[in-house]
């Protein structure tokens, strides 16, 4: 044989092998560790000036986030991006790390459009290689129990053992300060978060979860529900992985129906969404060899980026309408529930179910047997409603010793502004009645739920460079959604207040027994109040001590900031000096 010849045989196997990712090298049974992947990444970077990769904040494992940026025309600036009216498609993965599909697709997804000069022309693709950089050095062949493959992959929680995506509201990792630096400097039209399922067993290899239309802006959710989620049915159809929406089952088994999922805001795309942002959550099927899994994630992915492309007009225009419209919006929602009323059936592939004695208890246990496929219809509910709603005020008004809202404010690019004087304001304030606790911690918080508050119009003193958030931002559902106590995931609930719920100051008994009875005295109003309170309620009646603390709450004694939430309302307009 020739040995130019086997020369140049030998070096184009060492160029295809060079492109090739950690992954397919190890014949799809692996997946790519952390500096494998930014190694990948760099060498992409540096050998394409259509790719650039960045960095971002930092993370609790004390590496930045990074960032592969794709531009057809080597525009790297966000700004000059939205300028020449481009889309932004931000995709992550790893945010748990054992489940790894989108961290190795996204990789053979970037280098197949830089190699084949793919890249679309009126679309922007962010990557984030491993989100949960912590987890993922964790790694490890059975921390996921259930999982078929790969041989080893990272751990669910972080370094702090919080499961990022229960984090990006109140933002207890550094991950999630830096991921809302990326989304919040990019501001994609479009994201979506990689994962895989656990639960029932079916056919699909691919299941998925979108933004929960009820909660999105009307014309994104228009858009949503009838192109972009058929349109990607097709797509996934025709390339060989049918697709159903995520198995949230409401029984032991699919065939009792299946739920939409309400993701609140402390999740990935819940949060996407407070910014009108679609996103999405593809769910791959546990129990399916990891490498389909890995292929239909790849062919998912790369079917965003067609239907993103040929849509960039119309999803570019229904994101500016969307801001607008929430800038002036009036009526907010902060709790949903779901409509049992409202139900679709939808054909679904599943396997028969049975039971067996266990080889553990000798009890019954479910199986599912794959010898009997089936398809047959189920109930899919999916209609979500408002529980609770509030009317916007003008704005909201923020002592500044609050300093961790107003900066997670404005990562959020929430216009903040400040008093430039003392000035004393008529505001609605209001005052924590009631709240349930959980009784065991949850991402590290005792999250409070079910909060019942009491409005109380007061005139309020504030101070030079304390902080005002007016409602007219395309910002507002991320705004209203953290402010109001009420919502599923404000503040409140994440206990960034819970200083408010304690008494600084109270009394001893046998001294204020002279001076409560000399407020009775002097008081006929509070003396009727005390009377019909004890003839309303036969414990306190018996109960010397609860009358007193009646007479002490209800005197100018008892400290009027005790539950009164900080974060007051200012309902009407008034004309103010700010900074």
């Amino acid at each position: 044989m020739n040995r130019l010849f086997v020369f140049l045989l030998l070096f184009s196997n060492v160029a295809v092998l060079a492109q090739q990712t950690p992954y397919e090298k190890s014949g799809k049974k692996e997946t790519t560790t952390y500096n494998a992947a930014i190694s990948y990444y760099e060498a992409l970077a540096k050998n394409h000036a259509q790719a650039k990769l960045l960095t971002y904040g930092n993370t609790d494992f004390g590496k930045p986030l990074h960032l592969l940026v794709l531009s057809k025309d080597k525009v790297f600036n966000p700004s000059e991006i939205r300028k020449q009216h481009k889309r932004i498609f931000l995709i992550n993965n790893g945010i748990h790390p054992g489940e790894p599909e989108g961290i190795d697709a996204s990789m053979m997804l970037a280098r197949d459009l830089l190699k084949g000069n793919k890249l679309p022309a009126n679309v922007v693709i962010c990557i984030i290689p491993i989100y949960n950089i912590d987890g993922s050095f964790n790694r490890s062949g059975t921390s996921r129990a259930n999982q078929n493959g790969p041989v080893a992959y990272g751990f669910r929680g972080n370094s702090k053992n919080l499961d990022l995506n229960r984090d990006f509201i109140k933002t207890d990792s550094k991950n999630s300060a830096a991921f809302q630096l990326i989304f919040n400097t990019w501001q994609p039209e479009i994201f979506v978060d990689t994962h895989t399922s656990n639960g029932a067993d079916y056919q699909y290899v691919m299941t998925l979860i979108p933004t929960q239309k009820d909660k999105l802006n009307g014309l994104l959710s228009g858009y949503l529900t009838k192109t972009l989620v058929p349109d990607l049915y097709k797509a996934m159809e025709a390339k060989g992985y049918p697709m159903v929406p995520y198995v949230n089952s409401i029984g032991e088994t699919p065939e009792t129906g299946i739920t939409g999922f309400i993701e609140s805001p402390r999740y990935s795309t819940g949060y996407t969404t407070l910014h009108n942002a679609i996103g999405f959550m593809p769910e791959t099927h546990m129990l399916k060899s990891f490498d389909l899994r890995v292929d239909a994630t790849y062919k998912l992915l790369q079917s965003y980026v067609d239907v993103i492309q040929r849509d960039a007009k119309i999803i570019g225009e229904n994101k500016r309408k969307a801001d607008e419209l929430v800038a002036a919006q009036k009526a907010f929602p902060l709790e949903w529930k779901l409509n049992r009323n409202d139900v679709d059936s939808i054909p679904f592939k599943g396997f028969e179910a049975g039971k067996k004695p266990s080889a553990i208890s000798g009890y019954d246990r479910l199986f599912y047997d794959r010898s009997k496929p089936f398809i047959r219809n189920i109930k899919a509910y999916n209609k979500f409603e408002a529980a609770i709603s509030i009317q916007k005020p003008v704005a909201y008004i923020i002592p500044k010793a609050w300093d961790k809202v107003v900066a997670l404010l404005k990562l959020n690019n929430v216009k903040v502004e400040q008093l430039k004087a003392d000035t004393k304001l008529k505001v609605e304030s209001y005052y924590i009645d009631d709240f349930k606790t959980g009784t065991r911690p949850y991402e590290g918080h005792y999250l409070h739920s079910s909060v019942k508050v009491r409005p109380v119009e007061q005139s309020l003193q504030y101070y030079a460079g304390d902080f005002l958030v007016y409602t007219n931002q395309a910002s507002n559902r991320y705004i209203i959604e953290t402010l109001e106590p009420q919502a599923t995931d404000s503040y409140f609930n994440w206990n960034f207040f819970d200083s408010i719920l304690d008494m600084k100051e109270h009394y001893s008994a046998y001294v204020f027994e002279d001076t409560g009875a000399e407020l009775l005295k002097n008081n006929p109003e509070l003396k009727a109040k005390l009377e019909a309170k004890k003839a309303a309620d036969t414990a306190f009646a018996k109960s010397g001590s609860a009358q007193l603390e009646f007479v002490y709450k209800n005197s100018d004694y008892y400290e009027k900031t005790h539950n009164r939430y900080p974060v007051s309302r200012l309902v009407t307009n008034v004309k103010l000096e700010l900074n």
